[in-house]
């Protein structure tokens, strides 16, 4: 059998998940014909027909069937190499993706308990508004994600869960509502309504300055000190704050963290079981 090409194989792939060529051409970038003819070429190359097709429709082969597992797992290990030689690269460190001002509370006290562990890596702390993102790239190794983001391609599970808060200075107007709304915030001059891309005490420190009033989770509320006061939002749902991993990312790297993570969310659950 000739060499197969990854470009086949993600082609084939892609009619599989469409069964349809029009609709799978259309999703590649490609006109239709030259997808019949590479999808022919392959099924010629593997030596039996991967597809059957009708004038009403197209569907797997049982050989179909079997080469699209074999071909989705070449792909995704293709796509994983460069990620996991970046990771390798890097040597023993941990590299962990925060959203400023989302669970930043949480990460802080789990970064306490992880360093205490005896096999504990140097953390690198990188803050993206793209946490999942720098998952799948490979980019970080483990974070601390939203429920509502785009958790695709990464494996979650839940901690704990957690409302949102505004952070003003004691003295702002808004320090002593029972709750504050976005529309009142944004009639603040210093309102930004994403925490800038810094660390925590950053953030606090500019908010009792008076140059920044900001949105953030409500885990961060003992950690802020006498000059900054946390506000409840209005009609705020809430989320559930979730440890995210890439499945193809190394274990060795990750494993302490995630122990760490779930050490902390028993701890407040218990403290607070209504959340």
């Amino acid at each position: 059998m000739d060499r197969l090409e990854t470009r086949e194989l993600h082609y084939f792939v892609t009619v599989a998940q469409e069964l349809h060529f029009a609709k799978a051409a259309e999703r590649l970038g490609i006109s239709q014909p030259p997808l019949s003819r590479a999808i022919a070429r392959l099924e010629r190359r593997v030596g039996t027909a991967l597809l059957h097709r009708t004038s009403r429709r197209v569907e797997l082969t049982p050989a179909g069937e079997s080469f699209l597992a074999d071909a989705q797992t070449i792909l995704e290990a293709i796509a994983a190499a460069p990620r996991r030689a970046r990771q390798a690269a890097r040597g023993d460190r941990l590299i962990v993706a925060a959203r400023p001002g989302t669970s930043a509370g949480l990460l802080a006290d789990v970064l306490q308990v992880y360093e205490r562990q005896d096999d504990a890596l140097p953390v690198h702390i990188v803050f993206t508004d793209n946490q999942a993102g720098a998952l799948r790239d490979g980019t970080a190794d483990v974070g601390l994600l939203c429920g509502t983001d785009d958790l695709s391609e990464v494996r979650t599970e839940e901690l704990i869960p957690e409302r949102s808060v505004a952070l003003v200075p004691a003295g702002h107007r808004y320090a002593a509502y029972p709750e504050v709304s976005a529309g009142e915030l944004r009639q603040d001059p210093a309102y930004q309504p994403s925490p800038p891309s810094t660390a925590l005490h950053e953030i606090v420190d500019l908010v009792a300055l008076g140059k920044l009033v900001v949105v953030v989770g409500e885990s961060i509320r003992h950690r802020l000190g006498p000059d900054v006061v946390a506000v409840p939002m209005a009609d705020d749902p809430g989320t559930m704050l979730v440890l995210a991993w890439h499945p193809r990312s190394l274990a060795a790297l990750r494993d302490g963290f995630m122990r760490a993570a779930r050490t902390v969310a028993e701890e407040r659950f218990t403290a607070n079981p209504t959340g």
